[in-house]
């Protein structure tokens, strides 16, 4: 049953997709900029300490406050993955009506950031391989993670793109905006 319907959402999707023009590559554009350095704990270091000067850590982990939030950094260089979380509810404060909004939130609102469950607590998170993030992306993902565990019970999204006439997308969007300004010093 399962593959019927995705084989349904297939055929549905249009057919000029596979006609399209590639994305061009940076050597194509005649301002390309330098590629950034790989992402180390060092440099992490210095961009979350412009986002939140008062942060605490202690070399593989870092707890920042966001927009009231406190959001926490944890590295592991070995595996070259990072993750940014905090908690939103704990899990069996959250009905199942609300869990299937939160799946949902996941496949369209959420963006980079996703709802996770563990240790009976849910969460926001941002996980992403360490030495290929760019200081944007991580910066977004923060402003992601904050957004979502903010939008909870409400819009359920990760800010940066909003459908509809409301506030919410603007003041979601400025939080971002606001983090990639502070970057900007770095």
């Amino acid at each position: 049953m399962l593959r019927r319907l995705l084989l349904a959402c297939l055929v549905l999707l249009p057919l000029d997709l596979a006609a399209q023009e590639p994305a061009p590559t940076p050597q194509d554009t005649p301002e390309a900029e330098a590629p950034e350095p790989p992402m180390t704990v060092d440099r992490l270091d210095t961009i979350l300490r412009a986002l939140d000067p008062d942060l605490q850590s202690n070399g593989t982990m870092w707890q920042l406050t966001i927009n009231e939030v406190q959001v926490l950094i944890v590295t592991d260089e070995t595996a070259d993955r990072m993750r940014a979380i905090t908690p939103v509810v704990k899990s069996d404060e959250v009905s199942s009506e609300e869990m299937q909004r939160i799946l949902q939130a996941n496949f369209d609102t959420a963006l980079d950031a996703r709802y996770a469950l563990a240790k009976d607590i849910l969460w926001s998170a941002f996980i992403h391989p360490l030495t290929p993030l760019e200081k944007d992306q991580l910066i977004s993902g923060l402003g992601q993670v904050v957004n979502l565990a903010q939008s909870y019970g409400t819009l359920y999204s990760g800010g940066a793109l909003q459908y509809g006439g409301g506030d919410s997308g603007a003041l979601q969007r400025a939080l971002i905006d606001d983090l990639l300004k502070k970057g900007e010093e770095i």
